[in-house]
């Protein structure tokens, strides 16, 4: 019987036309994908940055951008080293490296955002501290106005006498008068940079007095009041609310701890966990749920007054 040709020579241009056709397209969308990420970063190193500095400079810390911006890759690159080689992956398998990655990338994201969220806590302290210092400043301007002086000549009592960071940003209203800028815009400014609703109602306060010719010695004193009130009412539901805090705190980061303590002391048993799929799925979702579980409980005791 005469021998028949291997049927396998048959197909070899076709697999060698698909394996061409799939290098295209994975080289293809890699190019794609690598353009997105340098588009990414050129926006994150410039208006993402740029805005970040300018709004430090609202809390009188001058950084420059390219500064926040390398701080935010040093940040997002310490997280993703930490996260793919000390929890998710390592060199070990192609699998293992690939679930190390999808774990570490988000960890890198989450390191970008590290100025934008410090800042977000400087201003929520400084607004603070702001309006703590604003009783005992309606109470010095009052004391002012009845002594003859201008509303001028009290934010000047109040920058020469006062602390930061009420007497910066009242320096900062005055020399935007002085150089030019209308009263009411500087006023405007004002609010806006403090961003407190107390300074809102003061800045009301004070343009209304201005338009009408109100009592604003009176004005200031009930404000003072009003203001000392609401502080002291915040106080008792912060302390109110302090054990339901510290339970969602200590709730929350246990799972994260008893995880962390188990992979220093038996990383054995620990690795397999973070290499499988199912592991990878608990992990997951015990995340989304302590997160949901956060977010609920300081929904609950976050109380606007």
């Amino acid at each position: 019987m005469q021998d028949m040709p291997e049927p396998v020579a048959l197909f070899e241009p076709v697999g060698i036309l698909a394996a061409l056709l799939f290098t295209v397209c994975f080289g293809g969308l890699a190019y794609v994908f690598l353009r997105a990420m340098l588009s990414g970063a050129q926006a994150y190193s410039g208006a993402f940055s740029e805005d970040t500095a300018r709004q430090f400079e609202d809390i009188f810390l001058f950084i420059p951008a390219r500064r926040i911006a390398e701080i935010g890759w040093a940040m997002a690159m310490a997280l993703f080293m930490a996260t793919f080689f000390f929890i998710a992956g390592d060199f070990a398998s192609m699998n293992s490296i690939i679930v190390g990655l999808l774990v570490a990338s988000p960890a890198a994201m989450l390191g970008l955002f590290m100025p934008r969220w410090t800042l977000s806590f400087l201003k929520q302290r400084r607004r603070r501290k702001f309006n703590l210092q604003l009783v005992d400043t309606l109470v010095s301007m009052s004391n002012a106005l009845k002594a003859g002086f201008s509303i001028t000549q009290t934010f000047e009592t109040i920058v020469k006498d006062g602390e930061n960071p009420i007497a910066q940003e009242f320096d900062m209203f005055l020399q935007q008068t002085r150089m030019g800028v209308n009263f009411s815009d500087a006023l405007t400014q004002l609010e806006q940079r403090v961003g407190s609703d107390d300074m809102t109602l003061v800045a009301m306060a004070i343009e209304t007095a201005r338009k009408t010719g109100g009592n604003l010695t009176e004005i200031f004193e009930k404000i003072s009041a009003t203001i000392r009130e609401r502080i002291r009412i915040e106080n008792r539901i912060r302390t109110l609310t302090a054990q339901g805090r510290l339970q969602g705190l200590v709730v929350g980061a246990m799972p994260l701890i008893i995880g962390i303590a188990l992979t220093l002391v038996d990383p054995r048993t620990m690795m397999p966990f973070f290499h499988s799929p199912f592991g990878m799925g608990i992990i997951v979702g015990a995340l989304v749920l302590v997160t949901c579980g956060g977010l609920l409980i300081r929904k609950i005791v976050n109380i606007d007054v």
